[in-house]
């Protein structure tokens, strides 16, 4: 059987193969910075014109904060590749209880087994839209 880390990498590219061919991609990184953006313009707006002035600053805030965050996605397969150990051996955890039942050797011959089936792949994308929005807290949004 083979260790635990070449299992993690089989796994890791797997989920790479999948959201690259729906040509996934997350906002992660600057999503902080547009929350940031909007409540700091709301509470100028606040300062300034009280409720209204809140209102109006929360509602512009929202735009340039949307505005920055914009334009900013990473392909998924990047951000998987770039998660910490820690964070790939949840994922693998999540997809091991998924795909538990299959047997492989490596990660070519992993992947043609779920690129056979639909199920397995929609219940595989599921998990990891769950582990992208949740855990790494991103947008997720597929190029067409």
């Amino acid at each position: 059987p083979a260790t635990m880390t070449i299992m993690v990498e089989d796994i890791m590219k797997l989920l790479c193969s999948l959201s690259g061919e729906r040509k996934m991609k997350a906002a992660v990184k600057h999503s902080g910075k547009g929350a940031l953006v909007t409540g700091a313009v709301a509470f100028v707006g606040g300062l300034v014109g009280g409720p209204p002035g809140l209102a109006v600053g929360g509602a512009v805030g929202g735009l340039l904060g949307a505005w920055m965050t914009s334009g900013q996605f990473k392909p998924i397969p990047q951000i998987l590749m770039e998660l910490p150990p820690a964070e790939q051996q949840k994922l693998f955890k999540e997809a091991m209880a998924i795909i538990r039942h299959l047997e492989w050797t490596d990660a070519v011959q992993l992947t043609a087994l779920v690129m056979g089936s639909e199920a397995l792949q929609q219940q595989l994308l599921a998990m990891l839209v769950n582990y992208v929005t949740k855990e790494l807290r991103a947008e997720i949004q597929y190029d067409d």
